[in-house]
């Protein structure tokens, strides 16, 4: 992986968030953002992501600026649930590569659940790692 990575979601409070902590893990050039940022980061989030040693409780969830979207070689949508917000068409109007993992939203989700997220989410970073973009 040579290019830079920009992880975006509505809130930018959990699944972008993992998957800016697990691209940093792993060399990867990224940073996260939302269209609608929340206010902090999913507490349950916080907490899977403790159970496996990366504290991104001081994390601040993002704004996407056109900046952020003009600099990155690729986007990565986590899903889009609310089309209104959904960032897809902002990065596909910027003609930037894109990618939808198309993830569940771990807002309001147990613990269990929001490991699964986050283990699928590592996997996909992971899987970055050896791309070529």
């Amino acid at each position: 992986m040579k290019g830079k990575v920009l992880f975006v979601c509505v809130e930018n409070a959990g699944r972008s968030k993992m998957a800016e902590a697990f691209g940093k893990k792993y060399g990867i050039d990224c940073l996260s953002a939302g269209t609608v940022p929340s206010d902090h980061v999913n507490d349950m989030v916080v907490d899977a992501m403790k159970e496996i040693g990366m504290d991104i409780s001081h994390d601040k969830p993002k704004v996407m600026t056109q900046e952020m979207v003009e600099s990155a070689d690729l986007v990565v949508i986590m899903g889009c649930s609310v089309q209104d917000t959904c960032p897809a068409p902002i990065a596909r109007s910027m003609k930037k590569k894109m990618v939808d993992w198309g993830l569940d939203d771990p807002k309001g989700k147990s613990l269990e659940e929001v490991r699964i997220i986050r283990d699928r989410i590592e996997e996909l970073v992971r899987d970055l790692t050896k791309s070529d973009i």
